[in-house]
């Protein structure tokens, strides 16, 4: 997703922004239409989450509008609308078998989302080790000039589980967090998916369709861009602050 033009006002005018979405899908063939993979649509909702944020964003300044929200709230949009993917009531309104017109069948998504949850627990603590490497190496106050391979050890231990490769360094190529912009960041990735599953429990309880519910998630996140902290902009949406429970439920780590 990205802009040729982002929303600004003056005054009463308000400037509309023109959103965009680039996606390379599965191609056609003499014999085929285009028969999209299961990721392709995950994508698609993803992208399509950012384009809704930069399109129904109503903003005085430019700067302030769409997607310019702080690094760990700017996925929630696009990480709640993946949820769709795996809803059969989503699903019956589009995917049809391209021959015969046969739905999915509920079994056929629930391999979906246990393909998705194997070893789920595992890439939780992963993606956490990674984040506690990170804010050790961006909490340092001083030059370091110590051991680079044991202090990162140091810093993963609450969350290793398989015993480390001797003579390697995660550090030495974990690019996100020196030249790719995560720097003291990386938390978000996780941090995100806590956000888009505790946001996505209040559709499932009133309705994947309810308009009440996406309403609300209009006017109190995707109208606000930056103008406002985003804890503040959730709580007015959820009426509380995320907590990890959706999200383990989602995982199939908890009932």
């Amino acid at each position: 997703m990205s802009d040729f033009k982002p929303q600004w006002m003056e005054g009463t005018m308000d400037s509309r922004p023109q959103i965009t979405i680039v996606m390379n899908f599965t191609r056609p063939t003499d014999t085929k239409p285009a028969l999209l993979t299961f990721d392709e649509v995950k994508t698609f909702l993803h992208e399509f989450g950012h384009s809704l944020h930069g399109m129904l964003t109503k903003c005085t300044y430019q700067a302030l509008s769409g997607t310019n929200v702080y690094r760990d709230f700017v996925e929630l949009p696009s990480q709640l609308m993946e949820n769709w993917a795996s809803q059969k009531e989503f699903l019956d309104g589009f995917a049809v078998h391209y021959k015969t017109g046969e739905k999915i069948p509920q079994e056929l998504i629930q391999k979906i989302i246990d393909s998705e949850n194997f070893n789920t627990a595992y890439f939780c603590l992963r993606q956490l080790s990674f984040g506690y490497l990170d804010m050790a190496w961006h909490t340092i106050e001083k030059p370091f000039d110590g051991d680079v391979i044991a202090y990162e050890k140091q810093a993963m231990a609450s969350t290793q589980i398989l015993p480390m490769v001797p003579n390697t360094s995660m550090s030495a190529t974990f690019s996100h967090i020196f030249a790719g912009g995560y720097a003291a960041g990386y938390y978000s990735y996780k941090w995100a998916e806590v956000l888009d599953a505790d946001a996505f429990s209040v559709f499932e309880k009133n309705g994947i369709f309810n308009k009440k519910t996406a309403d609300s998630f209009r006017k109190n996140i995707l109208e606000k861009g930056g103008t406002e902290h985003p804890m503040v902009l959730y709580k007015r949406f959820r009426g509380q602050e995320p907590t990890i429970d959706a999200l383990l439920k989602r995982n199939g780590i908890t009932n």
